[in-house]
């Protein structure tokens, strides 16, 4: 069953929303910015201080700038001290690929997701974030999204997040695309109806088992009335 869960799911969520060409950025640097400056605050604020950087966001210029400088421009992200030194660190990375993504695609998916998760600040799902929507590696985003829908249908994932990804991956065709699209339906979706159990017009309503449950309370309560 599991085998077709997850396909099941992906083809519901796709034939309801359409692709939805995830991430939204100019450049695969400004998707890497974003996914460090992603952490802990909302995309909202990550926008506004993306756009602080105007025409001046290049690994170049993150390179060049004054940390102080750099740490005032992203303020708006929150933590901004401390992300200013992870930007930093990770652009150091991608300065010696020269900047060059053709090149880093070039290498194996685990030697790049290896390095990446030895800078400070990427941790597992700012990994993957740019494995996949930076540089187009098929390697699943799992995130609280993501475990909110494993914990509603339900489906025997396992704990922690290294189970979650290898669950998705072995469950799904390794493609990057399919990758991009599941990931932005589950948190679309999530953040339509999950949140507050909103399972009117929820494309999942019929196989959920959240829903289920909720749809099954109702009856019985009107019932109990009637």
């Amino acid at each position: 069953m599991d085998e077709e869960l997850l396909p099941m799911i992906y083809e519901t969520l796709l034939a309801h929303y359409g692709e939805l060409q995830w991430w939204p950025a100019k450049t695969p640097y400004e998707v890497i910015v974003g996914a460090i400056l992603t952490q802990n605050t909302s995309w909202v604020n990550v926008k506004t201080a993306i756009a602080n950087f105007g025409a001046n966001l290049s690994p170049e210029s993150v390179a060049n700038t004054d940390i102080a400088k750099l740490a005032e421009t992203i303020r708006p992200a929150g933590f901004f001290n401390r992300k200013a030194a992870y930007l930093k660190a990770v652009t150091e990375w991608f300065e010696r690929y020269s900047y060059d993504v053709f090149t880093i695609r070039q290498k194996p998916l685990s030697k790049i997701r290896a390095e990446l998760l030895s800078i400070k600040g990427v941790g597992q799902e700012t990994a993957d974030s740019i494995l996949l929507y930076a540089f187009g590696f098929p390697s699943f985003v799992v995130d609280a999204y993501t475990v909110l829908l494993c914990n509603r249908f339900p489906v025997e994932t396992g704990k922690g997040y290294a189970a979650v990804k290898a669950y998705f991956e072995n469950n799904l065709p390794q493609n990057a695309k399919i990758y991009n699209n599941f990931h932005a339906l589950i948190v679309i979706n999530a953040k339509k109806h999950c949140r507050k159990a909103a399972c009117d017009g929820c494309p999942l309503s019929e196989t959920c088992g959240k829903c289920r449950l909720i749809r099954d309370k109702n009856l019985s309560n009107t019932a109990h009335i009637l």
